[in-house]
């Protein structure tokens, strides 16, 4: 896992643990399988585009906020 999938992944767990919304949650609005989620969350799969839209429109916040301002 490289150092930028480890911010996003970061992000996304701080933007849904700040709308209280367990992993569950998450995964009920996303139409996943709660492991699925887990296993985004641990690292063993990585978020892409599309996933980060869908989590972006359930968390009333925009793409931009699990993207760093300078590369890493």
């Amino acid at each position: 896992m490289k150092p930028i999938d480890l911010f996003v992944i970061q992000k996304v767990i701080e933007k849904r643990e700040a709308r209280d919304m367990t992993q569950e949650a998450l995964s009920i609005a996303l139409n996943y399988s709660m492991s699925y989620i887990n296993k985004f969350e641990k690292g063993k799969k990585k978020f892409n585009i599309s996933h980060l839209n869908e989590i972006a429109k359930i968390l009333k916040c925009s793409m931009k906020d699990f993207i760093p301002d300078a590369p890493i």
